[in-house]
């Protein structure tokens, strides 16, 4: 399949993976939830990881072998779980906070992020075409301000909104390491994928023993959404991945294209969840999709 394809499907389950992620935090501890659906997640791939080190000749497809990876490349997927554990949990918190159709926008803010990176750190000069998108986004995430006012969500002293601008600072941190890791260290994405799961899960158990010792100020309860919420994201991660490991794909179509998912993750808050400001908020995600557009 074109990675073109890949990534519009990588798209829609992304936008299904923050409705789950919505629907699994109310009123409910945020901690114990990023747990159990990235433990979900590892579940799936710990049976591949024995597969591919005890009996790897009988594996029925060859990218499905995770093993074999030099003690270098652990470290890279380690680095990996640290910038994508720190975005799920500024994400997580933020989305709980805030209505779907305000979070889901925010952190499709990302591209933003990556061109900045670029700029900064790399040295590109984006063309007048990609500066006119950065203020299209720009403009939208100001109007959405004004738009959270009507709810109460005064985005210049909500830390909520500052978790959602962080997890998209991290999360294309984690784009742009991404793509070192699988055109440039020769990783597969289905390598990239279960060792960074796993490592995220083992990463993530000091905060949940933090969480229970202190006596679970938030209560937790268990939600049917919960290992749907990392499923989704395995299918979403495994199609984004093969995306970006095509020869000649391009990151900076594949980063905008994939966080159209906000289109859907937009329609599910307003028309299962119920939330307010439809007309107002339609029009800065258009603003934000028209900056996606013009970025790639």
């Amino acid at each position: 399949m074109s990675w073109l394809y890949l990534t519009i499907a990588s798209a829609f389950l992304l936008a299904f993976y923050d409705y789950f992620k919505k629907l699994a935090l109310h009123n409910n501890a945020v901690l114990p939830v990023i747990f159990g659906s990235v433990a979900a997640g590892a579940l799936v791939w710990l049976p591949f990881v024995a597969w591919s080190a005890l009996a790897p000749a009988s594996l029925p497809a060859d990218f499905l072998y995770v093993t074999g990876i030099s003690a270098r490349s652990h470290g890279l997927l380690f680095g990996k779980a640290v910038i994508v554990g720190t975005s799920w949990l500024l994400g997580y918190y933020g989305i709980k906070a805030l209505p779907l159709s305000i979070a889901a926008p925010i952190r499709a803010t990302g591209p933003l992020w990556t061109i900045t990176f670029a700029v900064l750190l790399m040295h590109e000069a984006p063309s007048p075409k990609q500066w006119v998108g950065v203020a299209f986004i720009l403009a939208a995430f100001f109007a959405f301000s004004f738009v959270g006012c009507r709810e109460g969500i005064h985005f210049h002293r909500n830390p909520a909104v500052f978790f959602m601008i962080g997890a998209s600072l991290f999360g294309a941190a984690s784009t742009l390491f991404d793509k070192y890791l699988l055109q440039v260290a020769h990783l597969t994405p289905c390598q990239v994928q279960a060792w960074f799961t796993i490592y995220t899960c083992l990463i993530l158990i000091p905060p949940l023993a933090l969480w229970r010792r202190r006596g679970r100020r938030h209560p937790f309860h268990w939600h049917w959404a919960i290992p749907l919420i990392g499923i989704t994201l395995l299918g979403a991660d495994f199609l984004y991945f093969s995306a970006i490991a095509q020869p000649g794909s391009l990151i900076s179509l594949i980063a905008p294209l994939r966080h159209a998912a906000v289109i859907v993750a937009f329609l599910l808050g307003i028309f299962l969840l119920r939330e307010k400001h439809r007309h107002a908020k339609a029009a800065c995600v258009a603003a934000i999709i028209t900056g996606l557009i013009l970025l790639s």
